[in-house]
C-alpha cells in the first residue's frame, strides 16, 4: 500500500511541467514575489510637510564589504546652487549629516573625516596609519554580532563627535583562498576573534570640531569589554544660553560574557563619566539591542526597554537612571518603542501578544492599561510623524504583502486616511500559483513544553490518500523565530509545490516567549533543540498524511549545526538531512555570538564539548548533504573540513557541495539556483 501511495505522489509532482518548476524556483530566489517596501526615508517624507534641508546625500557605485557594510561614491547635492561634490575622493562609508545640517562626517579606510558644507572643505579627524586601528567604524565582529557598522555620533549641537576606537593588534587572523581570480589562488584574510581568543580593545574618544582636539574618555581598566553603542542624550538648551547644555554623552558597554550592561553618562567636554544604569545577570545574557529602544525625554527622564522582570517591558526611569514605574504590565514581549508624545504623555510601541503576531499599542506615561491600536492576525508596525498626529501603518500576513496605510494617530485609535501601497499586483501574481498557505500548529515536546510550528502542505492538502514525504525546516538559534504570520515566500513554498510537506519549527530558545524561554538553551547549545526537533518529527509521523519513513531535516548556519546535531542523537527519525554552512565546533566561531550564549570555553568546557560535532561523528545516522561556501567569512569552511575529517575517520559516508569564492549567503553568480537544485536532487534520491 505504501508503494502505491508513493507512485501516486510522484505522479502529483510530475503534473507540473519541468520548465514551469524551474521558472518558479528562479522567481522565488530572485525575489519576484517579494513585496515592495517603503524605506524609512520614504515614510518620513510622507509624514512630513516641511522641507528636509538644503543638502541631499546621493550614493552611487556601491561595493559590498561584508553583510551590512559597503563603500560607495557619496555626493553632497546643494539644492540651492544645484551643484554636487564628491566626498573624500570617492569610495567612502558610514556617511552622516550633522543635526544642524552644516557638516557631513564619513569614514575612509579606517579614519574619520569631516566635510564642512559652508566652505566645501574636508578635515581628517583621525590620521591613523596603523591598519590595526579602526576609528568610528566597526570591525567584522562588531558589524556581524552587534549589527553596527558606524561607531560615531554627532552631539545634538553639532559641536562634537564621539567615536569608538578599536585596536585589533592582538586579534588573530583568519585566512582563506579565492580560486577564481587568476592562475594562482588569491589569499584573503580578516581579523577574527574566535571563542576564547583575544578581542579588539575598545575605547571612546571625543573630537571637538571647533578646536580640532581629541580627548579619550576614561572607562576604567577593563580592556576586554565591548562598546557597541555611543549616543547622546537630548539637549537641554536655554534660549539665552545656547551653550548651557548640549546633551550628555552616553556609552553603552558590555562585559565580555555579556552578562552585565553598563550605560555611562557624562560631559563630553570634561570626559568625566558616571554609571547611569547597570543591569547584571549571572544566569542569562543581556540583550544589547534593548538599549536601541531607549528614549530620552526633554527633562532627561528615560523611557527604557528591559527584560529584568522576565519579559521585555517598558519602564520610566529618572534622569539618574533610577526606575520609577513599569508602564506595560502584560506578560508579553515588547519588540519596539516607536516614540513618545510628550505633549500628550503617550508611548507608542509594538508587542507580541503571541509569538506569531505583532500588534501596536499606546500607553500613558502616567501608567494604566495600554490601548491596542491595530487588529488582524499578522505583523503590524508603525512609523510616526514628528508631531505624533499621523502614522504610516505597515501590515503583512501570510496572504497580505506589505500594505502601507497613512493614518491619523491618537492614543486611542489609528484612523485610516488612504492606502499608500498595497502590493496588489504581487498578491495577485502569487495567488495565481494556487498554493496553500501555512497553518499554525502547536506541538508538545517530550518534556511537555509547547513548541510553535506551522505546516505548509502541497495543493492537495489532507484530502489525498497519498502520504507526503516531510521536510522539517528550522534555524533553532537563540532568540530567533521562523514561525511568524508574515509575507515570506521562499524555498519552502517551492518544496510544497513539488509534493513535499513542510513543517517549520521554533525550538526552545526562540524569541517572544519571555526571558526564561529565550534562555532555555543557555550554556548548552544544540541539546534541547535536538530533543524538540525529534519531538516535532514524531508528532508529524503520527499524522495520516505524512510518511513516517520519509522525513528530512534542513537548516542553514545555526540550523546547519542543528541538523547535524539532531541526526547524531540515538533513535532519531530522520532519513536524511541538509546542513548549509554549519558550525561544527563552537570554538571555531566568533566570540561575540558564541560567548553571548555559551560564555568562554575556559569557563564552560562541558558545554563546548557537548556541542562539538567532531566528537559526535561516529553517532551520525542517515544520509547528509553538507553545503558550504569556500570564502565564507562568517562560518568558516574550516568548520566543514574538520567535521568531514571526523566523519571519514568514523567510516561515515556523506555528500558535500563546496562553492568557490562565495560567502555565507551563497548568492554569487548562479550559486543560489544551483544549490537549491542540488538540494532537490538530494531529497528526491533519499525521500
Amino acid at each position: 500500500m505504501r508503494y502505491y501511495k508513493t507512485i501516486l505522489l510522484l505522479g502529483l509532482i510530475a503534473s507540473m511541467p519541468m520548465m514551469a518548476q524551474t521558472d518558479m524556483l528562479s522567481d522565488i530566489l530572485e525575489g519576484k514575489y517579494n513585496a515592495k517596501t517603503l524605506s524609512t526615508t520614504e515614510q518620513k517624507d510622507l509624514l512630513s510637510d516641511t522641507a528636509t534641508g538644503r543638502y541631499r546625500i546621493q550614493k552611487e557605485n556601491e561595493q559590498k564589504i561584508f553583510r551590512r557594510s559597503s563603500v560607495a561614491d557619496y555626493y553632497v547635492y546643494d539644492t540651492q546652487r544645484e551643484e554636487r561634490k564628491l566626498l573624500g575622493g570617492g569610495q567612502v562609508r558610514d556617511v552622516k549629516l550633522s543635526p544642524n545640517g552644516r557638516y557631513v562626517a564619513f569614514v575612509k579606510g579606517n579614519n574619520l573625516y569631516l566635510h564642512k558644507l559652508d566652505f566645501g572643505t574636508e578635515t581628517a579627524v583621525t590620521t591613523t596609519q596603523d591598519p590595526f586601528i579602526y576609528n568610528g567604524v566597526a570591525d567584522w565582529l562588531y558589524e556581524e554580532e552587534f549589527g553596527e557598522t558606524c561607531l560615531y555620533a554627532f552631539s545634538p549641537d553639532s559641536k562634537q563627535i564621539a567615536f569608538v576606537r578599536l585596536d585589533e593588534r592582538n586579534v588573530p587572523v583568519h585566512y582563506w583562498e579565492d580560486y577564481l581570480k587568476g592562475q594562482y589562488p588569491v589569499k584573503d584574510s580578516l581579523y577574527y576573534t574566535k571563542a576564547g581568543a583575544p578581542n579588539a580593545k575598545a575605547s571612546v574618544c571625543v573630537y571637538d570640531i571647533r578646536y580640532k582636539q581629541i580627548r579619550e574618555v576614561d572607562l576604567g581598566a577593563d580592556t576586554t569589554m565591548y562598546i557597541p553603542r555611543v549616543r547622546w542624550t537630548n539637549p537641554v538648551i536655554e534660549k539665552q544660553k545656547e551653550d548651557d547644555r548640549a546633551g550628555d554623552l552616553l556609552i553603552m558597554m558590555l562585559n565580555r560574557d555579556q552578562t552585565r550592561m553598563t550605560v555611562l553618562s557624562g560631559s563630553a567636554k570634561s570626559t568625566v563619566m558616571r554609571p547611569l544604569y547597570t543591569e547584571d545577570s549571572k544566569n542569562y545574557y543581556i540583550d544589547y539591542e534593548l538599549f536601541d529602544q531607549w528614549v530620552w525625554l526633554k527633562d532627561n527622564r528615560i523611557v527604557m526597554l528591559s527584560e529584568k522582570d522576565g519579559w521585555r517591558q517598558i519602564y520610566l526611569a529618572s534622569e539618574q537612571g533610577l526606575i520609577q514605574k513599569k508602564l506595560t504590565p502584560q506578560e508579553m514581549d515588547v519588540t519596539a518603542i516607536y516614540g513618545v508624545d510628550e505633549t500628550n504623555g503617550v508611548v507608542y510601541y509594538q508587542a507580541a501578544p503571541n509569538p506569531q503576531i505583532r500588534q501596536c499599542y499606546a500607553v500613558s506615561l502616567k501608567g494604566g492599561a495600554p490601548k491596542q491600536l491595530t487588529s488582524g492576525e499578522g505583523i503590524h508596525s508603525l512609523q510616526l510623524s514628528a508631531d505624533y498626529k499621523q502614522a504610516i501603518e505597515c501590515y503583512q500576513s501570510f496572504t497580505q504583502p506589505n500594505k502601507y496605510t497613512l493614518c491619523q494617530l491618537s492614543a486611542s485609535a489609528l484612523k485610516p486616511v488612504r492606502v499608500v501601497e498595497d502590493n496588489a499586483e504581487v498578491a495577485k501574481t502569487w495567488k495565481a500559483l494556487e498554493l496553500n498557505e501555512p497553518q499554525m500548529v502547536e506541538i508538545t515536546n517530550a518534556n511537555g513544553k509547547k513548541l510553535e510550528a506551522m505546516w505548509l502542505l502541497p495543493k492537495q492538502g489532507t484530502t489525498t490518500d497519498a502520504r507526503y514525504p516531510l521536510v522539517i525546516m528550522q534555524y533553532s538559534g537563540p532568540q530567533s523565530q521562523r514561525v511568524l504570520n508574515r509575507w515570506r515566500k521562499r524555498f519552502e513554498y517551492y518544496l510544497a509545490s513539488q509534493g513535499y510537506a513542510v513543517l517549520i519549527v521554533d525550538t526552545r530558545g526562540s524569541d517572544c516567549r519571555g526571558r526564561a524561554w529565550r534562555n532555555e538553551t543557555y550554556m548548552e547549545l544544540g541539546v534541547k533543540e535536538a530533543q524538540d526537533l525529534i519531538s516535532a518529527a514524531n508528532f508529524a509521523a503520527n499524522q495520516s498524511f505524512i510518511d513516517a519513513d520519509r522525513i528530512a531535516l534542513l537548516g542553514w548556519s545555526y540550523g546547519g549545526f542543528q541538523t547535524l546535531m539532531t541526526m547524531s542523537q540515538p533513535g532519531h527519525p530522520f532519513r536524511c538531512g541538509i546542513a548549509i554552512a554549519p558550525v561544527t565546533d563552537w570554538k571555531l566561531y566568533d566570540s561575540g555570538y558564541t560567548e553571548r550564549f555559551m560564555r568562554r570555553p575556559q569557563v564552560n568546557y562541558g558545554g563546548y564539548k557537548s556541542a562539538d560535532l567532531t566528537q559526535r561523528a561516529a553517532d551520525l545516522e542517515g544520509q547528509v548533504l553538507i553545503i558550504h561556501g569556500a570564502s565564507d567569512d562568517n562560518v568558516h569552511v574550516q568548520n566543514t573540513m574538520v567535521y568531514v575529517e571526523a566523519l571519514v575517520q568514523a567510516g561515515k559516508q556523506f555528500e558535500m557541495q563546496i562553492y568557490p569564492d562565495d560567502n555565507h549567503q551563497l548568492r554569487q553568480r548562479s550559486n543560489a539556483l544551483h544549490m537549491h537544485k542540488r538540494m532537490l536532487l538530494f531529497l528526491e534520491k533519499n525521500l
